[in-house]
């Protein structure tokens, strides 16, 4: 019994340690765990998790708008447009196609300045893939990619105008090269899109592409394009049972187009060798979108400093981050060098002097105006009479005629009470000293401060001062368009000296086509 009560008491002594024991364990364990209950209960919310849940948010939504956008009929989003603002409308070709108009005259389009695609048949090792791709338009991929190697195969010869060594850029050619600016963004889309409904096709329409960077005749010297122009259209004209062409320029194109229709009827070699009848024969009608004839004041402020909105639109892509020379690519200045090669953009530039724009005081938009014979020559506005609806309490402090003004304040001033420098004297001798030593980008460095600051205290430019300056801050550019652009106004158009290129696109330095039957509309 003894025995049996010892070992009793051993065997609950024994438990009463185990349990002793396993109470410390728990203990232990307690103190081990709550730490970390307490650390994994007081964790909060950081800014890298909220920017992966919103990634993830985003993409998610991405991926599921991309499937619904892929999955859904056809018809859905014209359904709920519908349902939202009425039936819609016949566009204009299927308009027409139920009046019954089919195809007549063959259709030829000539884009404007920016608007056409441009690809890369050659180039520098920065450039290694890009065959055959476009650099303008489309995506722009590669100006995010790589700038500075896009910028510098966009440039032209700062010298000739043309291709610099080692890079060709060639425009792109059928329909495409001009329907569409950028995913998005038509130019002629739409109006291929309505002649088709009638009928029309690629035999009966034709896109004249070009390289709008160079110069109009320069078009014809690198690339022939003009004489590509004329032989497309008579193609176009004997295989469509000798029915004359209706060509649609825009823009820019309204001005090249003047250009071969005066360049056609030249003799080689500076013309096409066509004749004074070959318009006549071949062109029903001519119907100009948008054409800047007399020029286009925002070309002044584009090659005066790179802020005119078509030809900068690089610019428009991160405003603010790309003026400013972020880990040194010198944005600004790259683009200033690249768009100061492109001599097209001088075929814009005001013509006819105040003649036509107006001076310091007066112009044909404004009512404080004097005309006379002398100073206005033929022009058709003589007095404020002939401008109707024009609220003049409104305008009594606008002076158009003003094209750049160093203030807001100069730019409704009278002209009297304007205290300007004797500048144009320093600028010629300004000219002559840089015109050896000048790179496009870096030309204000060569100008130096003071002689930027003289600029800028002549106060107001005017159409007939304006090319003083444009000489003054780009003498190379100003230079090779001197020799291709004119901007004044013709005394006698039976002059010989009109015969030249350089006048073809200046209609007040020209004259129409010999061709008393073909249309001309303006819109």
């Amino acid at each position: 019994m003894s025995f049996l009560r010892r070992r009793k008491g051993t065997d609950s002594s024994k438990s009463q340690n185990l349990r002793c024991n396993i109470v410390k364990e728990d203990e232990k364990n307690n103190l081990y765990e709550s730490p970390r209950k307490e650390s994994y209960n007081s964790k909060k919310w950081s800014c890298w998790d909220s920017c992966c849940w919103f990634i993830g948010f985003v993409c998610s939504v991405w991926w599921f708008l991309l499937l619904l956008y892929n999955t859904m009929p056809a018809s859905i989003p014209q359904y709920v447009t519908e349902a939202i603002t009425g039936p819609l409308t016949d566009p204009p070709g299927v308009k027409l196609r139920k009046e019954g108009l089919t195809v007549n005259h063959p259709v030829v389009f000539v884009p404007g300045i920016v608007t056409g695609g441009l690809e890369l048949w050659e180039g520098h090792q920065c450039a290694e893939g890009l065959f055959r791709k476009r650099l303008w338009g489309g995506s722009f991929g590669e100006l995010y990619k790589r700038p500075l190697c896009w910028a510098q195969h966009m440039s032209l010869d700062n010298e000739t105008g043309l291709d610099p060594p080692g890079i060709r850029v060639r425009p792109v050619s059928g329909l495409v090269a001009a329907d569409y600016f950028a995913a998005g963004y038509f130019v002629w889309a739409v109006l291929i899109a309505n002649l088709a409904q009638i009928g029309y096709e690629e035999k009966t329409m034709y896109m004249a592409a070009y390289d709008w960077r160079l110069s109009f005749q320069n078009t014809e010297v690198r690339d022939q394009t003009l004489s590509r122009i004329k032989s497309n259209i008579e193609l176009m004209v004997a295989t469509n049972g000798g029915k004359k062409v209706v060509v649609i320029p825009h823009s820019m194109g309204v001005l090249y187009f003047l250009h071969f229709m005066k360049w056609v009827e030249a003799p080689p070699p500076m013309g096409g060798g066509g004749g004074s009848e070959w318009c006549a024969k071949h062109i029903k009608a001519v119907m100009n979108i948008g054409g800047p004839f007399l020029g286009v004041p925002k070309s002044v402020s584009g090659l005066f400093s790179v802020e005119a909105r078509d030809i900068a639109i690089a610019r428009t892509f991160a405003p603010g981050f790309l003026d400013k020379d972020v880990f040194g690519l010198q944005t600004f200045q790259h683009l200033m060098r690249m768009t100061r090669t492109w001599d097209s953009t001088m075929s814009m530039i005001p013509k006819g002097g105040e003649t036509i724009w107006g001076g310091l005081d007066w112009s044909p938009e404004g009512s404080s105006f004097n005309c006379g014979a002398k100073t206005l020559r033929n022009n058709s506005i003589n007095n404020t009479d002939q401008i109707p609806n024009i609220n003049l309490a409104n305008m009594k402090n606008v002076n158009y005629g003003r094209i750049i003004s160093f203030g807001k304040d100069v730019a409704e001033a009278h002209s009297s009470k304007i205290e300007r420098v004797d500048l144009l004297d320093s600028m010629k001798a300004d000219m002559l000293a840089n015109l050896t030593n000048c790179d496009i980008w870096i030309e204000y460095h060569d100008i130096g401060d003071h002689r930027i600051k003289a600029a800028a205290d002549y106060k107001v430019y005017t159409a007939g001062s304006i090319l003083d300056l444009l000489h003054f801050v780009s003498p190379k550019l100003m230079a090779r368009g001197g020799a291709h652009f004119s901007y004044g106004i013709a005394d006698n158009l039976d002059d010989p000296k009109y015969q030249h290129y350089k006048y073809w696109s200046n209609p007040l330095e020209t004259k129409l086509p010999d061709a008393p039957d073909m249309e001309i509309y303006s819109i």
